[in-house]
């Protein structure tokens, strides 16, 4: 047996939700009552449980029964990848910045962006209203138009950080879709769908915040 990909020892102690387990190679499940779901948030949809001005929210895309609430948000302006479930303990380590939990977003932009410049980003941050922003990682992945594509990852999910982020670069957001979150990721899901998370996704996940956060 292993416990986060290193051999258990007799006696060992552990919580089977906040690490990997297997036994001869295989996932150990989660515990039962948990329900996880990896949605594609499509654009014009909120990243809450209700909306005051009646827009259509990323519950209204899931079961209603048991209740779940989303792991961090996305703009309505934004789509791509964003976790449900009623696991609070996953929700603090994929939200608080004392994890460190990298997202990745694609990211569309007005203009043409260097590597250069992105690596200046990466180097040195950016100051915005409410403090410095600095990304982990950011590549130009090519041009679309007059438009450039940029891969960005981040540790932290201030709002609109990466809209704000570009934006004071000199290069406009023209749409945003988060491609991962941690581990967790799925290339083949469409706007308005989604999917129950595996067991070991979800471990992966819990051992991924375990291992970020002793890194911090």
């Amino acid at each position: 047996m292993s416990v986060d990909g290193i051999i258990a020892t007799i006696g060992q102690r552990v919580d089977p939700v906040t690490v990997a387990i297997e036994i001869d190679g295989v996932p150990l499940p989660v515990r039962p009552g948990l329900v996880y779901y990896l949605l594609y948030k499509p654009v014009d949809v909120v990243s809450t449980v209700t909306d005051t001005h009646g827009r259509p929210a990323v519950v209204d895309f899931v079961p209603a029964e048991p209740p779940v609430y989303p792991v961090g948000r996305l703009d309505a302006d934004s789509e791509g990848l964003l976790l449900l479930t009623n696991d609070g303990d996953l929700t603090h380590r994929l939200t608080h910045p004392s994890f460190g939990v990298p997202k990745t977003y694609q990211v569309v932009v007005s203009g043409a962006v260097t590597n250069s410049k992105v690596a200046r980003l990466v180097r040195d941050g950016i100051m915005l209203d409410d403090g410095l922003a600095q990304p982990v990682r950011a590549v130009v992945k090519g041009t679309q138009g007059d438009m450039s594509i940029v891969e960005i990852v981040l540790t932290e999910g201030r709002n609109r950080e990466v809209r704000r982020m570009f934006e004071a670069l000199g290069h406009p957001v023209d749409r945003l879709v988060r491609t991962s979150i941690g581990t967790l990721k799925d290339p083949s899901l469409k706007p308005g769908t989604h999917r129950d998370v595996t067991s070991a996704e979800v471990q992966s996940l819990y051992a991924m915040s375990s291992q970020r956060a002793r890194m911090q």
